[in-house]
């Protein structure tokens, strides 16, 4: 049975109920899942951008005449918003992956910027520790991977737009 400990920490700024918070989130549960279902969320979100990415290509006056390079640069330009969202989610669980292993935790008691700071027991640290390792840490290898696939994906697109 787990200690009881008096925690000075507004629950919703604990480290663990911002990590089920952002379990529970509709974007950032993306990566927390299977790996088919952050693909299929990015492949969605890059088809959406597609029509105007290409739309905004056409302007150039040496794609306009040119439509494999014009498709191509189109889908590259396209990655721009998948990337940005792997940057996003990533951005979000670090900070999550960074507050569940630290052995104190920064908070604001009244939301006046009165910053405490709170020394977690053992026990919630080895907790947290625990979530850390084998809930967030498969996480962020996910977005790192997606994240390195999706700058690949732009970098030989861009070298094929050369190319064409």
């Amino acid at each position: 049975m787990a200690e009881a400990v008096a925690c000075p920490v507004p629950p919703e700024q604990r480290p663990l109920e911002e990590f089920e918070q952002l379990s529970r989130s509709w974007f950032f549960s993306w990566p927390a899942g299977e790996f088919p279902h952050l693909r299929r969320a990015l492949l969605i979100s890059w088809l959406m951008l597609l029509p105007l990415s290409t739309l905004v290509a056409s302007g150039s006056w040496t794609l306009r005449n040119d439509p494999a390079r014009l498709v191509a640069a189109g889908a590259v330009a396209a990655l721009v918003l998948p990337l940005l969202l792997l940057m996003r989610q990533w951005l979000g669980w670090t900070y999550v992956m960074k507050r569940l292993l630290a052995e104190t935790v920064d908070y604001e008691e009244s939301g006046w910027y009165d910053g405490q700071i709170w020394e977690k027991p053992l026990s919630w640290r080895e907790r947290d520790l625990l979530v850390a390792r084998y809930e967030v840490r498969p996480i962020l290898g996910r977005l790192s991977r997606a994240m390195a696939l999706a700058t690949g994906l732009i970098l030989g697109g861009a070298s094929l737009c050369q190319a064409l």
